[in-house]
């Protein structure tokens, strides 16, 4: 199934893809490998911040996760690489701001690896790493990274 027709199946808009808030590049393709620069979590254009454990809920915590997902997405195609071409998620690296004493991060990460399970089938399993962290960008809370496997044109 082509992926535009599954986001469309699932009921799915990708964001406009968010420039970057500094000097990097969102999306570096080299050797077959989209390399993601970490996204941040836009749910109905406003960001989510906070910390996980303090004032985020489990929930919105997930859905953060997601959005960064679809951000990360977003910039794939911003980036001129038809989703088409994904051969692989390879590698998600999700980090929460949370507190010391919260333990869940893998539940929030969820929210990312369910989404690119459900966009890419089995294409979309991937290593993860899921990090607690004290603070993040613009007091985000989740920042997701990604590489990606790209099939040539």
């Amino acid at each position: 199934m082509r992926i535009e027709a599954r986001l469309n199946e699932l009921g799915i808009v990708l964001p406009e893809a968010a420039a970057p808030v500094a000097s990097y590049l969102p999306v570096v393709l080299v050797n077959g490998f989209a390399h993601v620069s970490g996204q941040l979590p836009f749910v109905n254009g406003e960001l989510v911040t906070g910390r996980l454990g303090e004032d985020v809920s489990l929930e919105r915590g997930f859905a953060a996760a997601r959005a960064c997902g679809l951000m990360i997405l977003a910039q794939i195609k911003a980036a001129d690489i038809p989703l088409d071409r994904v051969q692989r998620v390879v590698k998600i690296g999700a980090f929460i701001a949370s507190t010391t004493a919260f333990v869940d991060q893998p539940k929030i990460a969820n929210g990312v690896s369910e989404l690119m399970f459900d966009v890419f089938g089995e294409n979309g399993r991937h290593a993860r790493s899921a990090v607690g962290v004290p603070v993040l960008p613009l007091g985000a809370a989740v920042e997701v990274d990604a590489i990606i496997a790209i099939a040539d044109s």
